[in-house]
């Protein structure tokens, strides 16, 4: 435990929505539910104006739809929400060395290693507001929760008190306190199935489960969990903010205006960004023993899958044959947004019979294209552009008609119109391309 509350925990409020709702004035104030949009969908994240139905993330996007009929259901547009990530994780770091990204919109600072003057609990109140202010300014009016600490534990339970735009500094020596009251789920690692067994013992709040030997939760929970338990209900957390190591990888990633749902299709994607990742390593005279696999579903659930090679390769059909046996072990029905393809593990050599493969020629990049935007699958919440209207986004679809509302986050709030659903006019509009990454970042 640290003598002084210098570790801050930073969560941007109902992240998801919020960037909806700043980039879409006229849903500014309103209800906005984000996630899958059809009947299998589920809540990704909800605005403060829609959980006041009720409405909370992992919800089924039916039930919301039944709880607040009016609410602004969207697809989601990764692309808005990781450039955001980005800006506030940049100013992050700029103002500590330790920083530790949890989520895109979740991070622990160390103010320890911050330059600050003191940890003195006035200075890390003054230094939060400060920065706290600053996250509006580089998110274009975006909030954020903050709670500091002596811990991580201690820090992340702070921010969640007094949201949204707030900001709550535990004093050293009021850990306990704080905590007593509170229902056992607010430990890490304390889900329902854990939640259950403790019930059964009659253990409901952390005080309660301080008042239990070590002993006793290793017999009810496992060695393991049951000593960090023991350890969490008397606020002991030993953890350092560990910030996030680089790691040197070469990928390719791509993220499609319509769920992929065929699995050939898929294979090809993944086959053809084999080739592209090959191609990278060898430019840069590479090779590669862990070959990765991601895949965003539906619901904006993010997976992956990794196999490690016994010896490095910059092979074209070695990454392609891992990777469409990795994506074999995931299920993926409900639909793929995202695919993408890694190899990291990078060495500055080759074995070349790896997999006795030595005289096999590297297979041709297939001729596969992700579909692109049916005519009749304009996703709510879409970025789109008119040749006449300019920038707007997609209001809602169907009977051969696409209804578009022309905003973005720097308008007023825009006019409505209708279109033919195959107006030529009519375009899925993409953010400008970045430049090609060196080995290490990922491409988009």
């Amino acid at each position: 435990m640290r003598a002084d509350a210098s570790v801050l925990h930073l969560d941007l409020d109902a992240f998801f929505a919020a960037v909806e709702q700043r980039d879409k004035p006229s849903l500014r104030g309103k209800p906005v539910v984000v996630g899958g949009v059809g009947g299998r969908g589920v809540v990704s994240t909800a605005s403060y104006e829609a959980r006041r139905y009720g409405i909370r993330s992992a919800m089924s996007t039916r039930e919301a739809r039944a709880r607040c009929p009016h609410a602004a259901f969207l697809s989601g547009r990764f692309h808005a929400y990781r450039d955001t990530s980005r800006a506030v994780m940049d100013l992050l770091r700029g103002v500590s060395p330790l920083v530790e990204p949890l989520s895109l919109d979740e991070a622990f600072v160390d103010l320890a290693a911050a330059g600050l003057p003191d940890v003195e609990v006035p200075t890390v109140r003054a230094f939060a507001e400060q920065l706290r202010s600053r996250v509006v300014e580089v998110t274009g009016g975006l909030t954020a929760s903050v709670g500091i600490g002596t811990s991580k534990f201690i820090a992340k339970v702070a921010s969640d008190l007094d949201k949204p735009d707030g900001l709550v500094v535990v004093p050293p020596g009021g850990e306990q306190e704080l905590l007593r009251p509170m229902h056992v789920s607010v430990i890490p690692g304390v889900g329902p199935a854990t939640v259950e067994r403790l019930r059964r013992a009659g253990i409901h709040t952390v005080a309660e489960l301080e008042s239990v030997s070590v002993e006793e939760l290793v017999r009810l929970l496992g060695r393991s969990h049951g000593t960090g338990l023991h350890a969490f209900a008397r606020a002991e957390d030993d953890r350092a903010v560990v910030p996030e190591r680089e790691t040197k990888s070469v990928s390719v990633e791509g993220t499609y205006d319509v769920d992929l749902t065929d699995r050939k299709l898929m294979e090809g994607l993944l086959t053809r960004q084999a080739g592209q990742v090959a191609e990278r390593l060898r430019k840069h005279g590479l090779s590669g023993r862990t070959v990765t696999i991601k895949v965003r579903l539906h619901d904006f659930t993010t997976l992956s899958r990794s196999s490690t090679l016994p010896s490095p390769t910059d092979r074209a059909v070695v990454i392609g044959r891992l990777a469409r046996g990795l994506l074999a072990e995931l299920d993926t029905s409900g639909g793929v947004r995202l695919l993408g393809v890694g190899v990291s593990g990078l060495a500055d050599w080759i074995q070349e019979d790896l997999f006795g493969d030595d005289g096999e020629d590297d297979e041709p990049l297939p001729e596969v294209e992700a579909p692109t935007l049916r005519r009749s699958s304009w996703a709510p919440g879409m970025d789109v552009e008119h040749d006449d209207m300019g920038r707007g986004w997609v209001w809602g679809s169907g009977r051969g008609v696409v209804t578009v509302r022309f905003e973005t986050a720097l308008t007023e709030p825009g006019p409505v119109r209708s279109f033919p659903v195959d107006d030529p006019a009519l375009h899925v509009w993409q953010p400008p391309a970045e430049p090609e990454p060196e080995p290490g970042e990922a491409v988009g």
